[in-house]
């Protein structure tokens, strides 16, 4: 089966366990250079699975600007770059931990008043 973009390319019925988990047929996976983490999202139809993009453009873009306006060039500029890069990959695998433990239930989530204080 072939069709053009956003059109249905491949086809497969595929059996979900009772932990609600599926497999990915290895065509698929191999074909979309599946790593150790996928995206997932939910559109109005349709759930989407798909490579976990590595592009971190913005972020680079963000801890850049932010080390030029505290002062930073040359190699240290190079050198506190490559620390903000490695402490964000540290924080957002502690956030999806968080997320893991909060939706297995073994961990609770804060609350809105935790987060913004009382009104």
């Amino acid at each position: 089966m072939v069709a053009s973009k956003n059109l249905i390319i491949d086809k497969k019925i595929i059996n979900v366990t009772a932990k609600r988990q599926v497999t990915i047929p290895l065509k698929f996976y191999e074909q979309l250079q599946f790593g150790k983490e996928i995206e997932c999202f939910l559109t109005h139809d349709a759930v989407v699975i798909r490579p976990l993009s590595t592009n971190d453009d913005s972020f680079t873009m963000e801890i850049l600007k932010d080390l030029v306006a505290q002062g930073y060039n040359g190699d240290e500029l190079i050198n506190e770059f490559a620390n903000q890069r490695k402490n964000i990959k540290k924080a957002i695998g502690i956030m999806i931990d968080e997320a893991d433990n909060i939706a297995a239930g073994k961990q609770l989530s804060a609350t809105t008043k935790d987060i913004f204080g009382e009104k």
